[in-house]
């Protein structure tokens, strides 16, 4: 197969990723060139967000016609995998060299993080698919390269790579939500955690939420500590568990796929058993809901009573004292 034919079984973003695709010929008086769309759209996403980005936008910014854009990146989409690739780099080498699997996993898994906070956008770009750009996949192998004297085989790698990926990602998710939300109220991390706290602490009663309460009340929402780092650990803790057993001869995890489901979302059966869930789910909040009006009473009557009895002793005390 020649370059061109490879060429094009590519999309054209992929190609140009990989620097393979067809540059125009002609273009605008003032230089301009894929690097330099790439760069400016990035700019504009660390500053405003992904939202912000636009063939419009971009092409502002370096002072072009939108239509001048488009002969270099053709769609919207490419440009987003093009700033992806960006905005992700190159893994740095001390992953690589780490002394074993668990700190180059964590290594790994860090400077993942680091990325992303660099970058908070990268976490609004959808997952389509297995990575197929040279930065993505350098990070790819960097990952498993920690992993190539284990005894674990390709899929397994895959499989640890991905429970990795998992748990990084979805810390980077709820830091950047926090950060958004924080900026947008005008409050520091540290307020942000004390208000929180606060609220749920008045909100949460022990009659409702029972186990919650009794985590509240321990503190752990005030706790320095970082949760995401402790799931990490743990899955870590878990996959050198397996990682033991399969250097002691454990055959391979037999991985059994999921049941299938009962019926399509628009089965009569599936819609009505699930609006069945629904109601049944509305019944137990509403009574709920009355137990907990029902326990506020009778904490109320017996606040009245209470008062009512010292009323009554306070009069006898006094009766009393003029006898």
């Amino acid at each position: 197969m020649d370059d061109a034919g490879a060429e094009l079984e590519l999309p054209r973003g992929v190609a140009l990723a990989w620097g393979i695709a067809v540059n125009p010929q002609r273009g605008p008086k003032r230089e301009l060139s894929i690097e330099r769309i790439v760069e400016a759209a990035v700019e504009i996403a660390d500053a405003e967000g992904l939202a912000a980005v636009s063939m419009s936008s971009v092409a502002s910014k370096l002072g072009f016609t939108t239509m001048s854009l488009y002969r270099y990146v053709t769609a919207k989409d490419d440009l987003i995998l093009l700033m992806q690739e960006y905005g992700t780099g190159l893994p740095p080498a001390t992953i690589a060299e780490s002394p074993d699997w668990r700190e180059g996993l964590t290594r790994w898994s860090t400077e993942t993080r680091a990325v992303y906070s660099a970058h908070p956008w990268l976490i609004d770009v959808p997952i389509l698919g297995t990575p197929n750009t040279p930065n993505n996949l350098a990070w790819m192998d960097a990952a498993l390269s920690v992993l190539r004297d284990s005894p674990l085989d390709m899929s397994e790698r895959i499989g640890a790579l991905l429970l990795v990926t998992g748990q990084t990602r979805w810390e980077a998710t709820i830091t950047r939500g926090y950060a958004i939300s924080n900026q947008s109220l005008g409050m520091t991390p540290e307020e942000r955690d004390r208000t929180d706290a606060q609220i749920i602490a008045t909100l949460v009663t022990p009659e409702a939420f029972p186990h919650l309460f009794e985590v509240i009340r321990a503190g752990a929402f005030e706790a320095q500590d970082n949760p995401f780092q402790f799931g990490l650990e743990r899955l870590l803790d878990g996959l050198e568990h397996y990682i033991a057993k399969r250097a002691a001869g454990a055959p391979p995890a037999t991985v059994v796929p999921p049941e299938p489901a009962l019926g399509y979302p628009g089965d009569p059966a599936v819609k009505a058993a699930r609006q069945a869930r629904r109601d049944a789910e509305t019944r137990l909040r509403e009574a709920q809901k009355r137990e907990r009006e029902a326990i506020k009473n009778a904490k109320e009557r017996e606040k009245h009573q209470a008062q009512k009895e010292r009323q009554l002793a306070e009069k006898e005390r006094q009766r009393a004292a003029k006898g």
